[in-house]
């Protein structure tokens, strides 16, 4: 027992008169990172955060990510909070980003400069203060918005915060809430929170924003008047520290409790760990218990007769945890199974759908249990809304047999490389994880020979590929989607992309891969037709030819741009009509596609499909360069098709002059012009407006949208999924 040692006035350097002063801060402004000086080079504009980095500063003294020297953003970006790492492209004399829309939540990241032999150095404004303590490269960045309300700033009303001075050279935060006295009736109850391994006592304002979490709470009426304690005490000597350093400390400085009823104690990781531990092995300390993210210290054992003891002096002792992503998930399970079979009393928050262990699950725990310790009038003791039970420790997938990615049901996905890269210095994923499509890498870890990373919970539809040492690699494992490097990933749920799901089978059309002779030799072109597509239908099909970009191929609308199951959602649904689509390649830098196209492609496809060669009946579209040779089809071939779908393109290269005779024939036979661009795809932003601007002009109908993305997929996809309702309806 340690109800002595807890008397006992240890030697302590008292925080009093100025210094207290000088300590004592609002919550809401310097404990707060919101309010920290804000990184100089970070600024917002519209729904976009943009990161500008002179390249004086960059350590490799290079922009981007590739296999030489550069550099990159790195930080909890990634979906559902994954640490992910986006590019630093060439700007003029910067190293630009630009990420969002970002989520409302707090943000930690680092710059970080890849060198010539491919070793990492950490940078940031030399200028700055440290934001996070126990990490002193990473700025933070905090989103506001009503989801995190109450994680924010309060308007007015909140408490303060104190550093307190113990031992040597020791500290501890404390927040005390508003209107604290020491001429209350009664002392305050107390609670300590534990910081884990490798963080510090401040981490827990820092990312945690405990001074905020408290002042809303406090402010709604939702906490009991309480006085808050931040620390670490480290690992060597946590029980002295603790019982004979921070609580004397604390109880010499603050007018608080000593009944067990009014003494809390809660933890992270090993903090979590020494919160339990302490429990068990000094009955009748604390009377409310918490642990996040924790697990039994080594060799601890529970006993009836403990759990009997414990039960009649603690109020509330309740679990947290992460998804799969918590190391402590397992250690989790294992304790709470070792306290039930020993009759010890617990409460279960269930397990965290959306976060791992991280503090984006901590502080939703920390938000959870303020509002019920010392309140044993709160009568609902289940799990948060939405958490899951644990009934089972969490199998990974055993190293060497996961071939492609491994999805589970809450979708996770797990990505695990051969034995061919085990010599690597480094393996990333990088695909479109972005919110509007953008491509971040995600850092794998090195199990053995082979290389493994796990994110998630994610749904919809991705594209990706390896990179080794900043080569891109098409997955070895992908044997289906051959024709482009990138390979397909799609997690059930369809949340993010519902038009990108497969169909059933018996509803979904056909896609065929067909060689023909060309201007460049043979080639190839896929086919997709409708499910009930009939080669003897008195009435021809209506056809759209659709064309890919530079650098990719005949397969890419299918391989990666999901053309297809588009199509298939869109017919199966009724939005669109029977058509045939033919997705031609181009070899070479054509500024004219229109000799191949009528010369062999769309006398190939007439010879094998029953298709029309009326030209309103006939359409033609690409993204990017392919948007370019549509447009210069539509300028420079009149005539030959009624609808155009243009993606992206790089720029204009002509405009349509009603005043000759081939404008004239351009605006009596064009129907609609549909325009697309991404909002931060600035080039095509500019081709776009001043097509639309020359086609109005002629008198040529035409439909334009802007949408949240960059030069990618993500936004094609979408242009896609607007242009062919549009088509053949008349």
């Amino acid at each position: 027992m340690r109800i002595a040692s807890l008397r006992r006035r240890s030697r302590i350097r008292r925080v009093v008169g100025a210094a207290l002063a000088a300590a004592v801060v609002s919550s809401g402004i310097a404990a707060s990172p919101a309010n920290a000086e804000p990184d100089p080079w970070e600024s917002q504009s519209g729904i976009y955060h943009y990161f500008t980095v002179p390249k004086t500063s960059v350590p490799s003294g290079a922009c981007g990510n590739s296999t030489g020297a550069g550099a990159e953003l790195e930080g909890n970006i990634g979906p559902s909070g994954t640490w992910a790492a986006v590019g630093l492209d060439g700007s003029g004399t910067d190293c630009r980003a630009n990420i969002g829309p970002m989520k409302p939540g707090l943000y930690y990241y680092q710059y970080v400069a890849t060198m010539a032999d491919r070793s990492k150095q950490l940078f940031r404004n030399p200028d700055r203060p440290v934001d996070v303590t126990s990490h002193p490269f990473w700025n933070t960045l905090f989103v506001p918005g009503p989801e995190v309300a109450w994680m924010d700033d309060v308007a007015s009303g909140g408490g303060t915060v104190a550093e307190l001075a113990y031992g040597t050279d020791q500290s501890a935060m404390v927040w005390t809430p508003p209107g604290y006295t020491t001429d209350r009736d009664e002392p305050y109850p107390v609670l300590y929170l534990l910081a884990d391994e490798g963080q510090s006592s401040r981490e827990w304002l820092e990312l945690g924003r405990a001074a905020q979490v408290l002042d809303n709470l406090a402010v709604a009426g939702e906490l009991a008047p309480m006085v808050v304690v931040m620390a670490d005490p480290g690992d060597a000597d946590y029980r002295t520290e603790l019982l004979d350093g921070i609580i004397p400390a604390v109880k010499s400085d603050y007018y608080v409790s000593s009944k067990v009823k009014q003494v809390g104690i809660a933890g992270i990781g090993r903090g979590a760990a020494q919160a339990l531990d302490l429990t068990l092995t000094e009955p009748g300390v604390f009377g409310s218990v918490a642990s996040l993210s924790g697990h039994l210290p080594d060799g601890s054992s529970v006993t009836a007769a403990q759990a009997r003891k414990l039960n009649s002096k603690i109020d509330l002792l309740r679990f947290y945890v992460g998804n799969t992503l918590d190391r402590s998930y397992n250690p989790t399970y294992e304790a709470m199974q070792a306290f039930e079979q020993a009759g010890l009393r617990f409460e279960f928050d269930g397990v965290h759908p959306e976060t791992g262990g991280v503090w984006d699950t901590w502080r939703e725990n920390l938000r959870d249990f303020a509002a019920r310790a010392f309140q044993p009038s709160v009568k609902d003791k289940g799990p948060s809304v939405g958490h899951r039970a644990l009934t089972e420790p969490y199998v990974a997938p055993a190293t060497g047999t996961i071939g492609t990615p491994h999805i589970d049901a809450n979708g996770m996905v797990t990505f695990e490389t051969g034995t061919q890269w085990a010599n690597a210095k480094d393996v990333v994923i990088w695909g479109d994880w972005a919110p509007n499509g953008q491509w971040f890498r995600i850092p794998m870890t090195k199990v053995g020979d082979r290389w493994r990373a796990t994110i998630g919970p994610i749904d919809g539809y991705y594209y990706w590929r390896y990179e080794v040492d900043g080569v891109g690699h098409h997955d070895p494992a992908d044997t289906t989607n051959v024709a482009s490097i990138e390979s397909q990933l799609y997690v059930p749920g369809g949340v993010r992309t519902p038009l990108l799901a497969d169909v059933p089978a018996e509803r979904a059309g056909d896609v065929a891969t067909l060689e023909y002779t060309g201007t460049f030799g043979p080639s190839k072109l896929k086919v997709w037709t409708p499910v009930d597509y009939d080669p003897s239908r008195v009435e021809p099909y209506p056809v759209l030819y659709l064309y890919h970009g530079m650098g990719q191929n005949y397969a890419s609308w299918t391989e990666v741009g999901r053309a297809a199951q588009i199509l298939d959602n869109l017919y199966a649904r009724g939005d669109i009509g029977p058509m045939v689509v033919v997705m031609p390649g181009y070899q070479g830098v054509p500024f004219d596609i229109w000799d191949e196209l009528d010369g062999y492609v769309m006398p190939f496809v007439g010879s094998q499909y029953n298709v029309s060669d009326d030209p309103s009946r006939m359409a033609l579209a690409g993204l990017s360069w392919g948007g370019f040779l549509t447009h210069s089809t539509l300028v420079d071939h009149p005539g030959e098709f009624s609808h155009f779908g243009i993606f992206s393109p790089p720029f204009a290269w002509a405009s349509v002059d009603p005043s000759t005779p081939g404008g004239q024939a351009a605006v009596e036979s064009t129907t609609l012009v549909s325009l697309f661009a991404g909002d931060v795809d600035s080039g095509a932003v500019r081709a776009i407006n001043g097509m639309e601007a020359n086609l109005t002009a002629a008198g040529i109908p035409t439909v334009k949208q802007v949408i949240p993305g960059p030069h990618g997929f993500d936004v094609w996809w979408a242009g896609l999924s607007d242009f062919l309702p549009r088509i053949f309806q008349h």
